[in-house]
């Protein structure tokens, strides 16, 4: 009777398609599994639904958290631009009350040093805006100067905004600053007159607006 030749190991194993690799040792290696490749982080702001969506978690990325605090009074972006609306009201027509001036140019400060950590804090537009409308009631030289300072920022870096809009506006109108001469001794019977407002302004030149100096109420000579 013949035998029937039994299957060598090797053709058993090429006969069912594994890959044997013999050790070092003499035993069988374990075929090597591929190792995974780990999953990229993807951008938060990519999984919105919409482009405005996307716009505004770009926007949250670059905003100042509520809870900072700016300057050296510590002023948050809500205290900036309360201080700048409180002023607003306060000065009327227009002042020069060094007390509002002081809480302003805290307020300033403390703009700036915000506008310094997130330049692109959409929120600074609005700011600026409202330092705009009360810097230009305050007739100081300084204030005044800011005021022109604050409207070029507007238009400039932020052009397509409500804010840029309105004060694009107001320079196209003509734009001037208003500040007060020395105060100069008068004689007593016109002691306490009030400002000249007729003063012929100063024409707007290519990188300024123009100007009208104003002459200050006189005083009298004798404390």
């Amino acid at each position: 009777m013949k035998r029937t030749p039994t299957l060598s190991l090797a053709a058993y194993v090429a006969s069912v398609g594994l890959l044997v690799v013999a050790s070092p040792l003499g035993g069988v290696a374990a075929t090597p599994q591929p190792t995974s490749t780990p999953a990229k982080t993807k951008d938060a702001c990519s999984a919105t639904q919409s482009k405005w969506a996307h716009l505004k978690c770009e926007q949250f990325k670059e905003s100042a958290p509520g809870d900072e605090y700016f300057g050296r009074m510590k002023m948050s972006y809500l205290g900036i631009d309360n201080t700048y609306k409180d002023g607003a009201i306060s000065a009327g027509v227009y002042t020069t009350d060094p007390k509002l001036i002081s809480k302003l140019d805290f307020a300033t400060e403390a703009l700036q040093r915000w506008a310094a950590k997130y330049p692109n804090d959409p929120e600074l537009a609005r700011s600026y805006y409202l330092g705009y409308l009360v810097m230009q009631k305050v007739y100081t030289k300084p204030e005044q100067e800011r005021t022109w300072q604050f409207m070029q920022i507007i238009v400039h870096k932020y052009p397509n905004t409500y804010f840029g809009k309105q004060v694009k506006s107001a320079m196209a109108s003509g734009f001037t600053e208003h500040w007060f001469a020395d105060a100069q001794a008068c004689p007593p019977a016109t002691a306490g007159a009030k400002p000249d407002p007729t003063a012929t302004p100063m024409p707007a030149t290519a990188d300024h607006p123009a100007v009208q100096v104003m002459a200050p109420p006189c005083t009298s000579a004798n404390p």
